[in-house]
């Protein structure tokens, strides 16, 4: 298992698990202020967003760890910094069990794209606000979910007592986690 920290860049996109899209977001200039091109289908490599939703966070807040068998999540962070934790479940992935923290933030635009089967957390150091699509709608049987702190993950989050919410509280331990994700995934029809 490999765990790396870093602010991605063309050279680092290799460090991050198989499938996970990081990339820059164009930033146009104008006399009355910025315009970002958040998402475009063809550079969110095909991810039909069918929700977008908006999200705050205080500091100290961590969201996850999560994982989904069937839904991609498209992120962008708007306002702040954000830490995001990824972890590679796929047994027939070449990067299985690759870990890797992501620096985001409002300052510097930037949209990460995020697989089925790639664990993922947010760890908000300071206020921050960040926009996420899915290309699913919510549901319940693709919402699985461990310990933050599990060292199965693999991820060095720079905090000990984040502030969680009740469901990521008393989420289980990655044993039971991957053992869901398995089920999950095997009845996931191919498309």
């Amino acid at each position: 298992m490999t765990s790396d920290r870093h602010v991605p860049s063309a050279s680092s996109a290799a460090a991050l698990p198989a499938g996970v899209h990081w990339r820059l977001l164009a930033v146009n200039d104008g006399c009355a202020g910025d315009t970002v091109d958040l998402f475009d289908l063809d550079a969110a490599h095909g991810i039909r967003a069918v929700q977008w939703n908006f999200v705050t966070s205080r500091a100290g807040t961590l969201r996850g760890v999560h994982v989904h068998a069937r839904h991609w999540d498209y992120l962008s962070v708007l306002d702040g910094e954000m830490l995001v934790g990824l972890h590679d479940m796929r047994p027939s992935s070449a990067t299985f069990r690759r870990s890797a923290l992501v620096s985001m933030c409002g300052a510097t635009p930037s949209a990460i794209a995020i697989p089925p089967g790639v664990a993922h957390g947010f760890l908000s150091p300071g206020p921050t606000a960040h926009i996420y699509a899915v290309d699913q709608y919510w549901n319940p049987a693709d919402e699985m979910g461990c310990q933050w702190d599990d060292p199965a993950l693999g991820l060095a989050w720079p905090i000990d007592r984040p502030l969680l919410s009740p469901r990521d509280r008393e989420a289980p331990g990655y044993a039971a986690l991957a053992d869901a994700l398995a089920r999950a995934m095997a009845d996931v029809t191919p498309t």
